[in-house]
C-alpha cells in the first residue's frame, strides 16, 4: 500500500496580522496595513541579527526611533512628514524581517522589489507619497547611516576606526539621547514608544 501524496495547495504569499488583516507580500494593499501591526512586529525584530549587547534585543522599532532622533537633532526644522518617513523607513521589516546588508548583497534584487512595494503601500496608507524625492531619501539614508555608526560602536562590538570606514562619522547625539536610544528596550517599551512617536508625527 502506497502513501497518498499530500494535496497540492497554492503557494501562500500573505501573512495574517494580529489585527486580523491579511497582507499580500507580492501585491500589498494600503488598506491591509495597520500601524499597530507595524509597531508590534518591529519591536520584535532584532537589528544586527541579534549580535548586540544588553539584556534585550536592539529592535528595528528602537532603531527607527534613533534614526528619526538623529534627523531631528541635525535638522530641527525639517518638515514633520519627512520625520514620519524617517520613522517608517524600515517599516516593511515588520513583515519581511531585518536582513543584514551583506546578505542583501548576496541575494540580489528580489528582496528589494518586495521591500519597495511594501514601503510604497505603507507610505500611501499614512499619507506620504509612494516614492520619496531623491533629496529626502538621501537625508533619511544619512540619518540611517549615522544611527548605524552609533549602534555598531555602542552595541555591536565594532571599533571606532572600523565603524568610521563602514558608516562614516559619529552623528554626535547628546549624551542623554545616547543613553536612552542605545540602551536596548524590552519589546513592549519599544512598541509603545514607536506608537507614541508615530501618533505625534501623523497629523
Amino acid at each position: 500500500m502506497t502513501a497518498r501524496a499530500a494535496p497540492k495547495t497554492a503557494t501562500r504569499a500573505w501573512q495574517r496580522m494580529l489585527s486580523g488583516r491579511r497582507l499580500d507580500l507580492l501585491d500589498p494593499s494600503p488598506l491591509d496595513i495597520e500601524v499597530a501591526d507595524i509597531a508590534h512586529g518591529l519591536a520584535r525584530v532584532a537589528r544586527w541579527n541579534g549580535q548586540t549587547r544588553g539584556a534585550h534585543i536592539f529592535s528595528v522599532a528602537q532603531h527607527t526611533l534613533l534614526v528619526e532622533a538623529v534627523m531631528r537633532e541635525h535638522a530641527p526644522r525639517i518638515d514633520i512628514r519627512v520625520r514620519l518617513a524617517a520613522l517608517l523607513h524600515d517599516a516593511p521589516e515588520y513583515v519581511i524581517g531585518d536582513m543584514i546588508s551583506p546578505f542583501k548583497a548576496v541575494i540580489g534584487g528580489s528582496y528589494k522589489v518586495v521591500e519597495k512595494r511594501l514601503l510604497s503601500a505603507i507610505h500611501i496608507r499614512f499619507g506620504l507619497p509612494p516614492a520619496l524625492p531623491a533629496d529626502i531619501e538621501q537625508q533619511i539614508k544619512d540619518a540611517d547611516i549615522g544611527a548605524a555608526y552609533l549602534e555598531a560602536t555602542h552595541l555591536a562590538g565594532f571599533s571606532e576606526p572600523e565603524a568610521r570606514r563602514l558608516f562614516g562619522s559619529d552623528p554626535g547625539l547628546p549624551a542623554a539621547m545616547i543613553d536612552d536610544y542605545l540602551t536596548p528596550w524590552p519589546a513592549g517599551k519599544a512598541e509603545k514608544r514607536f506608537l507614541a512617536r508615530f501618533r505625534s508625527l501623523h497629523c
